[in-house]
């Protein structure tokens, strides 16, 4: 409905540029709102405002001459001016009337649009290090960038979910080590585990593993592992000379062929665990896109040689540094070390520029909001390189935390004392996991009330949202067990029987789905579209609680039946945009 609003005054524009009222040139999209009292009409328009200055003329007369201009619809009743030249516009019964039967025959169609015009987008999102098991605060970014890929899809776009696989470096190697000297342990050796290795009970798991298929293949006594080694910093040494300098043992005693299957084992297993873990959250990818490719396919050198054909790196203390700080970040970058290996922030100069080279007119990232930090550098190197770094939208995701009876439930990643996002799917059900996680705006920290996402209440907001469906549903059954019948009857017929209050609220509510759609899609808010599924169920419980429906009169009940027909589609539209199922009982 709002869309045929804009249609009418960028129509009545164009009649005013034709007659030289207006200038032609940059005619602006009119902004359409709904009006907050209904008795100012259904929507407004600020235009005449707007253009008044350029027109040389009053706003009220300039919108004067816009209504004059507007094309006759039968879906608006009247078109009045208010206030300094405000157009305030009418909609008549009918144009609500339509959209019962619309919502019942397209079906998952209704709210749709093609406003992207399949323009092609790409979403990156969760792309954890391969290193362990997703955990909660994984979650939220899953679900967070698989409903923003989903919206923007609903309205137009083509959208390519991606998630990048940091499979290289030395987070990974830690990974590798770290299963191996667990390995070790199960051979019997006494291992000081590093403080700064990975613990978590999978490292056990994918130790055993190797240990099961391949016995002692690859034993190295301790004492050989430990020799000349620094100390760890619990024994007053340095932690992290410590780590690296096992890694380069580990690599030395076992050889490249037997480290890299240790290291490959380690990376299979765990992202094999991530790739089943997101589909059972209903998170798919178009693509999973390794790292390694980067230096593999000579991207990363590349990269880095364009920054320097461009005079934007320079040599200091033997790196090589990239100048940043010319494109407003707070200082400059390392690109290549002092003993010549890329970064990570010259791997990620590699896969934005791939990214671009690959067509996408825009590339969203969906990153932790502990990665804000990196925003500025990575938009600098597209800058430097002659991209326009506002092709990139970088959306920054707050951690969530866990409360269970009241107390926040304590978690450390690299200790492997945290919540799986396995382990909360079991707990509280995918539903509900999905859809709290988006209920609030992502840049928010999120409270994740453990308690409340099982609890079959009102106050659950998933529940709240999906026992109205459910509740139509029973409306039907009734219907048949009493043998009443409740095919709905075609088009509009009967539905200006719908007077009361209630029935007014919900076609309103029926009437802002497909704008919501769009300003969920557009602003990468899925927040918006949770608050209004909780609003149109408390509408449609409100009407549940005071009117029946399949009453005596075959017209009135004919009527409400096709207009709750209408609401469960919008809900279960919703539900699914949001990843969550609209079960017919509960």
């Amino acid at each position: 409905m709002k869309n045929q609003v804009v249609k009418l005054v960028s129509q009545a524009l164009e009649q005013l540029a034709a007659d030289a009222v207006i200038p032609r040139a940059d005619l602006p999209v009119p902004l359409i709102e709904r009006t907050r009292d209904t008795r100012h009409g259904d929507f407004a328009c600020n235009i005449a405002m707007v253009l008044a200055k350029i027109a040389r003329v009053r706003p009220r007369e300039l919108a004067e001459k816009l209504v004059a201009a507007l094309p006759r619809n039968q879906l608006v009743e009247k078109v009045e001016i208010a206030g300094p030249g405000f157009i305030n516009f009418h909609l008549t019964a009918d144009a609500y009337h339509r959209l019962v039967p619309q919502a019942i025959e397209q079906g998952y169609g209704f709210g749709r649009s093609d406003i992207g015009q399949g323009r092609r987008i790409q979403v990156e999102f969760v792309s954890a290090n391969p290193t362990g098991p997703l955990h909660v605060g994984h979650g939220r970014g899953a679900a967070y960038g698989a409903v923003v890929a989903d919206l923007l899809e609903a309205v137009g776009f083509s959208v390519h979910r991606e998630y990048y696989v940091n499979d290289a470096g030395r987070q990974m190697d830690i990974l590798a080590t770290s299963v191996w000297l667990r390995y070790l342990e199960l051979c019997d050796q006494q291992i000081v585990f590093p403080s700064n290795a990975y613990r978590g009970d999978y490292i056990w798991d994918i130790a055993a593993t190797l240990h099961r298929e391949h016995g002692e293949a690859y034993l190295h006594p301790a004492v050989e592992l430990f020799q000349d080694i620094p100390a760890d910093e619990p024994a007053g040494g340095d932690k992290e000379l410590h780590i690296d300098a096992l890694i380069a043992r580990s690599k030395q005693l076992l050889g490249d062929n037997r480290y890299r299957f240790v290291f490959e084992l380690a990376l299979n297993v765990i992202l094999d665990d991530i790739r089943d873990d997101l589909a059972l959250f209903g998170v798919n990818y178009e693509e999973w896109y390794s790292e390694r490719t980067l230096t593999e396919s000579g991207a990363v050198n590349r990269a880095v040689e364009k920054l320097r054909s461009l005079g934007q790196v320079y040599q200091k203390s033997g790196a090589l540094w990239f100048r940043s700080t010319a494109f407003g970040d707070e200082k400059d970058r390392v690109v290549v070390r002092e003993n010549g290996q890329h970064t990570y922030f010259a791997a990620d100069i590699a896969y934005h520029m791939d990214k671009l080279e690959r067509g996408f007119e825009r590339v969203i990232d969906v990153w932790g909001a502990d990665h804000h930090g990196y925003v500025p550098r990575v938009k600098a190197a597209l800058q430097a390189m002659g991209d326009d770094p506002s092709r990139l939208d970088v959306l920054l995701v707050q951690f969530a935390n866990l409360y269970r009876g009241g107390e926040k439930v304590q978690m450390s990643t690299r200790s492997g004392s945290f919540v799986t996002l396995r382990e909360l799917r079991k707990e509280v059900g995918r539903d509900a996991a999905r859809f709290f996680y988006v209920m609030r705006k992502c840049e928010q920290h999120l409270d994740f009330d453990l308690d409340l996402a099982k609890s079959n209440s009102s106050d659950n907001p998933v529940y709240y949202v999906q026992y109205a469906h459910a509740r139509v549903c029973s409306v039907l059954r009734q219907a048949s067990e009493k043998n009443i019948a409740v095919e709905p009857s075609p088009g509009v017929d009967n539905l200006d029987r719908l007077t009361e209050e209630h029935e007014q609220a919900l076609l309103t509510a029926l009437s802002r789905y497909g704008e919501l759609v769009e300003a969920s899609a557009l602003n990468k808010e899925p927040h918006q579209l949770c608050q209004y599924l909780r609003e149109l169920a408390n509408d449609f419980h409100t009407y549940y609680n005071a009117h029946q429906f399949l009453v005596a009169d075959e017209r009135l009940r004919d009527a409400r039946v096709k207009l709750i027909l209408a609401v469960r589609q919008v809900l279960r539209n919703g539900l699914n945009l949001l990843g969550v199922s609209a079960p017919e009982s509960m």
